[in-house]
């Protein structure tokens, strides 16, 4: 039974389930969403925590057992996360600091990148805070347009809805202009190995796998039990790319070591 609820602007939502997606999918129910696609010509879906995270269970767990393929993605960016990613303490994210800000961006490159491999059109939003000064916004918006990001400063936060029409608009000429070329990372019918190595590889851009003896007797013990069909959820924590949260920005040269597999059968994956 999916919650019917409005905005202070009378906008209509549907609140159905809200699972984290360092430990879960990160989003809400296929019941909520096809509901939505049923009354509306567009449904937004939140898959929080990053393109790494919250983006890739959308598009490899949800879409797939909705039946749908998604138009489009809106990749919100705030500067105080660039700035974080760049050095900076959470503590002094309040002070201008665009040479951290550029130092940062390359871990927003990375889930542009991420995007671009599910084929999929986008647009950037810069999600702006009151601390965010003229040259940090400056910094950003040149970086984007220099690589022919489309981008839109967002600020929904101040003005409501008014502050998010030029994001609608160009995120509807990016969906009815741009190719889509929708793809999962994985087919179910790979093993659940091969599974979690890709999505490793490319979405976390980690160097490969490293299975605990735990681990790997439990994909002996799964695939007997014909669970190696199932889809894969990973937890894994949302701070870094890979699976040290100290690891900011872009890492390089890492792996991703998983310790065990949990079965949700019901739900149609493992995590």
């Amino acid at each position: 039974k999916p919650n019917l609820v409005q905005t202070l602007e009378n906008t209509p939502a549907l609140v159905h389930g809200g699972p984290f997606a360092n430990i879960a999918h990160g989003c809400n129910s296929v019941i909520a969403t096809n509901m939505g696609r049923a009354l509306a010509d567009y449904v937004i879906t939140e898959a929080g925590f990053g393109a790494d995270l919250g983006a890739e269970k959308f598009f490899d767990i949800k879409t797939l057992q909705a039946g749908f393929t998604p138009s489009g993605v809106v990749i919100v960016a705030t500067i105080r996360a660039l700035k974080m990613h760049g050095g900076v303490n959470k503590s002094d994210l309040q002070t201008e600091n665009v040479e951290a800000l550029l130092k940062g961006i390359a871990n927003l490159e990375h889930h542009i990148n991420t995007i671009q491999k599910f084929g999929l059109p986008f647009v950037v939003a810069i999600n702006r805070f009151t601390s965010d000064s003229d040259k940090e916004i400056e910094a950003l918006s040149n970086y984007l347009e220099s690589n022919n990001y489309p981008y839109s400063l967002s600020e929904v936060w101040a003005k409501g809805g008014k502050g998010a029409t030029d994001l609608a608009r160009k995120l509807l000429d990016e969906m009815e202009n741009k190719p889509n070329n929708f793809r999962r990372m994985y087919d179910l019918d790979q093993s659940l190995e091969e599974k979690i190595t890709a999505i490793a590889k490319e979405v976390y851009g980690a160097d490969g796998v490293e299975f605990t003896p735990q681990a790997k007797r439990q994909l002996r013990a799964f695939k007997k039990q014909g669970w190696d069909k199932l889809g894969v959820c990973m937890a894994k924590t949302q701070y870094s790319l890979s699976d040290n949260s100290k690891k900011l920005g872009k890492p390089e040269g890492f792996t991703i070591t998983v310790r065990e597999l949990r079965p949700s059968v019901g739900a149609g994956f493992v995590v």
